[in-house]
């Protein structure tokens, strides 16, 4: 069974023993967490629990600015933090 489930303003497809990244939540690592879901296989209602694995930061990216002949030029990084979680439980309500 399979679920369409919303985190961090993002959809994902989940079923039973996925592993997916995810923008930061809130929970120590081992921690359970209970996910919104928007649809469940069949259009059913369903339940999605999902267990934190860790808290890792994605890869850098750069945000380069310029204007041409004003000599205006900014350059920043950045790097999102990201969580890991593995879906323990798909279940129909």
């Amino acid at each position: 069974m399979f679920a369409i489930i919303r985190t961090g303003g993002k959809q994902y497809k989940v079923a039973k023993d996925d592993k997916i990244q995810v923008e930061k939540l809130d929970g120590a690592e081992g921690a359970s967490v209970d996910l919104d879901v928007l649809y469940g296989e069949g259009g059913k209602k369903a339940g999605v629990k999902a267990k934190i694995l860790a808290h890792v930061r994605g890869p850098k990216i750069t945000v380069f600015k310029k204007k041409r002949r004003q000599n205006y030029r900014r350059k920043k990084g950045h790097r999102q933090d990201l969580t890991l979680i593995q879906i323990t439980d798909v279940k129909a309500a």
